[in-house]
């Protein structure tokens, strides 16, 4: 058999630059994954689970993220492009899917954006109580904006550093916390290892707690497969993607791992849910009086990093969706440095219509749409699997030999299966937790309705686009 040209499986899109450097897209994708997640909500889940379960939910938790992004790997590396796995859904599952997920996906990080301005803003009000929240959250949005419009490379640049403000303080943490525990920082003395000695065993509120905090450890780690979508403006993707991947997989399970254990072995668990940042609390404990505003700073960094990410793959899977014939024409029109401006521009309309929702429905509108954003990750990663598997069918059924891919998702299918399995039993865990049952209920109706959108409206026009690009070819 002949080996083929992968690239005509998923052609890549013409316009963008590649001026992405290896350094970028590994900051991009930590930037995108560690997040408020970490820094603020890993208290409640060391109060639901417990120190052990706390540890090996976020283990979990990696390994579905570990697994995922090996298929992912394998994709970019044949095919990539800056639609990433929204376009593979469109060429390897069906048009419907590909529309269901790029628009699904750019709902949930425009409202992400909204929710990171949000947070920012509330910090930036802290300190300047003299200054409205809202005008805070306009000029981060101007400033984000800014640096979008400006080129692919003063993104990746920005990224960068918020990230690595991330990635600086998750390490000091670490090698402070862990002094704490061993009693060379602070004045405590060593606090040793008491916290995980439970009088009710290794899960004190039961395994089951363990179970139903999934949805929110990985919800934490979403925001890895944002390589996929930088890697269609990255230098040398075939050589960058793979040793980028194994690197985030590696760094990002470490910090959240090591981060979390060491806030299980310095509060006990029962206290841990009540704490607004407990990583201030820790940074406190070692008697630095501006513990609090470090945090607030780095959650401040943490919150724009996040948009800065969220704005960048939104406006690039709207600029892959209508070359596609999936979304307006418009949105695929570049600016003079590759910039597809306009996407960027109803990106930040959408993220401030979600603001307003914030402030006049907070209870109602928001909090439902922001309960569906775990969900919707949960499904782009079972989507990346289903189209990692159909690929290599489709790959092997035209004569390609497997030995020839850049990089080959190892134990196939079963890394790919067990991805796609645990994503569902992690979905599943929704229902057994009242509180988080809305996003069942609000999340799969508007899966529904974009996809019932598509065959109503779009599908006929998407075949006649398809069959247009075919005879010009």
């Amino acid at each position: 058999m002949n080996s083929i040209n992968t690239t005509k499986l998923c052609p890549e899109k013409k316009g963008l630059k590649r001026d992405m450097k290896s350094r970028h897209l590994m900051m991009i994708s930590i930037g995108g994954t560690i997040g408020t997640g970490l820094f603020l909500g890993s208290g409640q889940t060391i109060n639901q689970a417990g120190p052990f379960g706390a540890i090996l939910a976020y283990l979990v938790g990696g390994l579905i993220m570990y697994m995922v992004l090996l298929c992912l790997a394998e994709l970019t590396v044949a095919m990539p492009v800056s639609g990433s796995f929204q376009s593979y859904a469109s060429r390897f599952i069906s048009p419907a899917a590909g529309f269901t997920t790029g628009w699904l996906y750019w709902i949930n990080w425009a409202i992400c954006i909204a929710a990171d301005f949000t947070a920012a803003g509330i910090i930036m009000h802290n300190w300047f109580p003299q200054v409205e929240t809202w005008i805070w959250c306009a000029i981060f949005a101007v400033a984000l904006a800014l640096l979008n419009l400006i080129s692919v490379k003063a993104y990746g640049e920005a990224e960068f550093w918020f990230a690595g403000i991330k990635v600086a303080a998750i390490v000091g943490f670490i090698i402070t916390g862990a002094g704490l525990i061993f009693g060379f920082t602070g004045h405590e003395g060593a606090i040793g290892l008491s916290n995980f000695h439970t009088t009710t065993g290794l899960f004190p509120n039961g395994f089951g707690a363990v179970f139903l905090t999934m949805i929110a450890v990985v919800y934490s780690f979403q925001g890895a497969e944002l390589v996929g979508i930088a890697a269609g403006e990255c230098e040398n993707p075939e050589k960058n993607v793979p040793r980028v991947i194994r690197g985030i997989t590696v760094r990002i399970i470490i910090f959240y791992v090591l981060a979390v254990t060491i806030l299980a072995g310095t509060i006990p668990w029962q206290e841990a849910g009540v704490l607004e940042s407990p990583f201030a609390h820790v940074f406190g404990r070692l008697g630095i009086p501006v513990a609090k505003g470090i945090m607030s700073f780095v959650v401040l960094t943490s919150a724009l990093s996040a948009g800065n990410s969220a704005l960048y793959a939104c406006s690039r899977l709207l600029w892959s969706m209508s070359k596609e014939g999936l979304a307006p024409a418009w949105l695929s029109k570049l600016n003079a440095n590759g910039v597809p401006f306009n996407g960027v521009l109803i990106t930040l309309f959408l993220a401030c219509l979600s603001l307003l929702t914030e402030r006049f429905a907070a209870d109602t509108v928001y909090l439902w749409l922001m309960s569906s954003t775990g969900l919707t990750g949960c499904l782009i990663w079972i989507i990346i699997a289903w189209c990692q598997i159909n690929f290599r069918k489709e790959f092997t059924r035209l004569g390609g030999k497997i030995s020839d891919l850049g990089f080959k998702t190892p134990l196939y299918p079963f890394i790919p299966v067990m991805a796609i399995l645990l994503n569902l039993v992690v979905i599943i865990s929704l229902y057994f937790d009242e509180s988080q049952r809305i996003v069942i209920y609000t999340g799969f109706p508007a899966l529904a309705a974009i996809y019932v959108y598509f065959l109503l409206f779009h599908k006929k026009k998407h075949l006649e686009l398809a069959e247009s690009a075919q005879q010009k070819a």
